[in-house]
């Protein structure tokens, strides 16, 4: 039974991640960017490629830029956020999604069909969590409260602290932020951001037995 939970997390991240990370523009990450140093370090890389390949790939290329083109603009807005949201993942949990993508392919057409009616069932949030990969996408439905509307100077803070929690952390933390007011949100997000790693165990238990 956990072995099957793992593999759900693994292909409900994947249904939030994969499909349009893979089918994105190659440059879409790039075009609405400045121009800063690792940028132009990495279009320098990619113009080596090009330069590379043969003409059958550039024409293969760009049958895909004209595709990703004819997209309609919040389909492309959503695509580059998924996009970013992969490349965000920690190496161990990609390995995880392919891993889980590999695990639901062996399985029966029947089942494969229920997970996939299983995330469409899912509201337009909880979708949108499962783009932070299988573990903190398990784990969404009670940190909400804390990962929305966050301010974008403490967003990587946050999701680098949260990826740092065990599940029973998170579990605390889930608790707390469920009875957290909106008015207080922001505190706790600064008081979470800005305690030392071994000192945020004790602070959530403590915080959620009082």
């Amino acid at each position: 039974m956990r072995h099957r939970n793992r593999v759900l997390a693994g292909v409900l991240a994947a249904c939030a991640l994969l499909a349009a990370a893979h089918a994105a523009d190659p440059l879409a990450a790039f075009a609405e960017a400045p121009l800063a140093p690792p940028v132009r370090a990495e279009l320098a890389r990619r113009a080596a490629l090009w330069n590379a390949w043969t003409m059958p790939q550039r024409a293969a290329f760009r049958a895909r830029a004209r595709a990703w083109d004819a997209l309609p603009p919040a389909e492309r807005g959503a695509r580059r956020e998924r996009e970013a949201a992969w490349r965000a993942l920690a190496p161990a949990e990609r390995a995880r999604i392919r891993a889980a993508l590999a695990a639901f392919a062996a399985l029966p057409p029947l089942e494969q069909q229920t997970l996939r009616d299983r995330f469409a069932a899912l509201d337009a949030r909880e979708q949108r969590g499962w783009l932070l990969g299988p573990e903190l996408g398990a784990d969404y439905p009670a940190l909400q409260p804390l990962l929305a509307q966050v301010p974008a100077p403490q967003r990587a803070p946050l999701l680098r602290v949260l990826r740092g929690l065990s599940r029973e952390e998170r579990g605390l933390l889930g608790v707390l932020a469920q009875r957290t007011p909106p008015s207080r949100r922001d505190a706790l997000r600064a008081r979470l951001i800005a305690l030392p790693p071994p000192r945020r165990a004790a602070w959530l238990a403590q915080e959620v037995a009082r």
